[in-house]
Parts: C-alpha cells; sequence; structure tokens
C-alpha cells in the first residue's frame, strides 16, 4: 500500500484527490496539509511512499519547500502537482528534486500513473519536459528568459507580475522591501 501525503492550499483539490484515490487498491491519502509548516511538520512525523506537493501556498513557496523535504527525506518520493503550466516550474522543480511534475488539468488516471512511476524509483515527465530535459543533457538547451533567473528572482518577478507592491512582496517572502528593490533592479536590466 502506497500512503501518500498532499500538501496543497485548495480543500477541494485535497478531497478530490482522496476522492479519486479511495478507488485505488495500491494507494492511500495517508494525510493532507492546507501550509508548508504543517505539510513539513507532518512529513517529519511519519514515513510516507511518497509526497505530491503544490507550488502555490499561503505560507511559503512549494519550490522551498520541495528543497526543505528533499535535505531532509532524501528518499521519499516528491511528486509536484500543480497550476503552473510546465514551461514556467517545471524544469526549477526537476533540479530542486522533484521525482515529477504534474498539472492540475491532467487526467485523474495520470496522477495514478505518476505516483506508481516515482514510488517505483522512476522520474515521471511529460513528453514535453522529457524532451526539454534531453536537450540540456545533450548541450542544446532551449532557454526561456525566465529560466536564467534564480528561483527567488523568478519568485519576485511572479508577484510583480500579478500586481502586488514591494511591501506586499517583502512579507509575503520574508526579506526585506530592500531585497525586493534590488530584485526589481536585476529584473529590468
Amino acid at each position: 500500500m502506497i500512503r501518500i501525503l498532499v500538501i496543497d492550499d485548495h480543500g477541494l483539490v485535497r478531497q478530490g484527490i482522496r476522492q479519486f484515490l479511495a478507488d485505488t487498491p495500491d494507494i492511500i491519502v495517508g494525510a493532507d496539509a492546507s501550509n508548508a509548516a504543517d505539510g513539513l511538520a507532518r512529513a517529519r512525523r511519519e514515513q510516507w511512499g511518497a509526497v505530491l506537493l503544490d507550488l502555490t501556498l499561503p505560507d511559503s513557496h512549494g519550490l522551498d519547500v520541495l528543497k526543505e523535504l528533499r535535505r531532509e527525506q532524501p528518499d521519499v518520493p516528491i511528486l509536484v502537482l500543480s497550476m503552473h503550466p510546465e514551461d514556467q516550474f517545471a524544469l526549477r522543480a526537476i533540479r530542486a528534486g522533484a521525482s515529477g511534475y504534474l498539472t492540475k488539468n491532467s487526467a485523474p488516471e495520470e496522477l495514478v500513473t505518476a505516483i506508481r512511476a516515482v514510488v517505483s524509483g522512476r522520474h515521471y515527465l511529460s513528453p514535453w519536459l522529457a524532451e526539454r530535459l534531453a536537450r540540456e543533457a545533450t548541450g542544446h538547451p532551449f532557454n526561456a528568459a525566465h529560466e536564467q533567473l534564480s528561483d527567488r528572482e523568478y519568485q519576485v518577478l511572479m508577484r510583480i507580475a500579478s500586481g502586488k507592491t514591494t511591501k506586499q512582496i517583502a512579507s509575503e517572502m520574508n526579506i526585506s522591501p530592500k531585497t525586493v528593490s534590488t530584485y526589481r533592479t536585476r529584473l529590468s536590466e
């Protein structure tokens, strides 16, 4: 039996995953969490067959949670399940240690396939992501401008694009407004 931990800020998503997987005999949702702090605490308290992780959480960015989980539990498969298109975050997630990346508009059956793949020690990649990684490995990367940014720079960029102020960004990311301004300057170069 594969016990999974679901970390997602949307109750409807957590409940939907739980209900869908109830019909899958070898996979069970052992627990879920609506934020990073609760998710990390649950991950530390018990052994999990896999973790399903959303990137958009109210108290931390999912990439930061991913890196922390990977440091603390290097052998636990982590499958990112996100609303963000692959071209925005998939490569970053894989580089940060994700075992796979699945968008929330995927078919429910694909979730089962992805969970089984990562639990068996494989990575779960869409054909698009596999092609990107293959190009990168052969020295022919296709680099979008945003892929040149650090994770923090990209997080600031996404918040700027959503119309947030320097003060709001600083508060959300637990950094100083001056640091946000520095990122803004770098992004405009």
